[in-house]
């Protein structure tokens, strides 16, 4: 396989663009083309990279020989989509969610099994240098034992989502993250929605969670909020972690007492300690899991966000949902995360 590949986007609205722009400027791959049924979006993608332009994606296929392409489309045409490029013997990035159901994510696994090519997934915050520093940190047993994990993920309705709610759009991003940082798998799941925008989906969810080694994760997610929040929170036994994704920072508040405590004293109370703020090489995200993905594609896989894991987030949405449709907790059965390969650019970063 050469080591400039040729690429193409299938679906460019609003996430899909943000895709042909990154393959057109990185220097591992080309644009080529892009496919879109809206013509308005297809003539100003390609005019803009100078990628050839497809109303059909099927039509692209046949037409373009393509090394990697990025499927942006509606949840629900993930599949078909993917199949199809999967077919071709084309390695394929899906955006998060990856299917609208387990058994279509399955689906997906399959194919990319029978025609042995790459299947990444948008798992994004995955590839956030505050994400990426904090795992490092929880690694290597900074925090001690971890007591809950706390995701607000909430602002405006975005107009562009028509075809699932928060649960499949926002909740998989930190169900996914979650089990990334605990190293731990969700074992019950509770939780209400709400539709208050919309009568077909939810535009808020609020969960509570519980992990197989006892933690408590906290989840806030909505469509009603009038600013963009993306924090998310670890307590544990020496303080708290606090990132937030949007600024890509993160923040150390140290349990004093934790530190003080002495071996014959009954019992641990919590006080407040210093507060450290770790400086972070700032990425695009998106650039960076491309990267990944290309790379994947060129030397097997890396850690990429492949499909297991992106099954594993919509199988957890499905759970949120039935267990608010069923009003009760549900149980879920023993899950070991898969240990992350990721690379790691930007390290731990320094204090100040």
């Amino acid at each position: 396989m050469p080591n400039s590949l040729r690429a193409a986007v299938i679906g460019v609205g609003s996430m899909g663009a943000n895709h042909a722009r990154v393959f057109a400027r990185m220097p591992t791959t080309t644009l080529v083309a892009i496919a879109d049924i809206d013509p308005h979006l297809r003539e100003r993608v390609s005019r803009t990279y100078k990628a050839n332009a497809y109303s059909d994606y099927r039509e692209m296929i046949a037409q373009e020989k393509l090394d990697v392409v990025s499927v942006a489309l509606p949840t629900n045409l993930h599949n078909q989509a993917a199949h199809d490029t999967m077919a071709a013997g084309i390695h394929s990035f899906v955006e998060k969610p990856l299917a609208e159901s387990v058994a279509s994510g399955r689906a997906m696994i399959d194919a990319a099994e029978r025609y042995d090519v790459v299947l990444g997934v948008g798992h994004i915050e995955r590839y956030n240098p505050a994400v990426i520093a904090l795992k490092q940190r929880l690694d290597s047993d900074q925090l001690g034992r971890i007591y809950q994990i706390h995701a607000r993920r909430i602002g405006p309705f975005p107009p562009r989502i028509q075809d699932v709610g928060v649960v499949f759009d926002l909740a998989t991003h930190e169900l996914n993250i979650m089990e990334y940082l605990t190293g731990s798998g969700i074992r019950s799941i509770s939780a209400e929605v709400k539709r208050t925008l919309q009568n077909e989906h939810e535009d808020l969810v609020s969960g509570i969670l519980r992990f197989d080694d006892d933690i408590v994760g906290v989840l806030d997610i909505n469509w009603l909020t009038p600013t963009k929040i993306r924090q998310l929170s670890i307590l544990g036994e020496r303080g708290m972690f606090l990132i937030n994704y949007l600024t890509q920072e993160l923040w150390f508040y140290e349990n004093r007492s934790a530190q003080d405590r002495w071996e014959g004293l009954a019992t641990v109370s919590v006080s407040e300690g210093s507060v450290t703020k770790y400086e972070l090489e700032r990425v695009e995200p998106l650039r960076a899991e491309l990267e990944a993905f290309v790379d994947a594609a060129l030397n097997g896989y890396n850690g990429l966000v492949d499909g297991e894991e992106g099954v594993r987030a919509v199988y957890l949405a499905e759970q949120l949902l039935r267990a608010s449709s069923e009003r009760r907790v549900i149980s879920l059965p023993p899950y070991v995360p898969i240990p992350s390969l990721q690379k790691d650019p930007v390290g731990y970063g320094t204090a100040r």
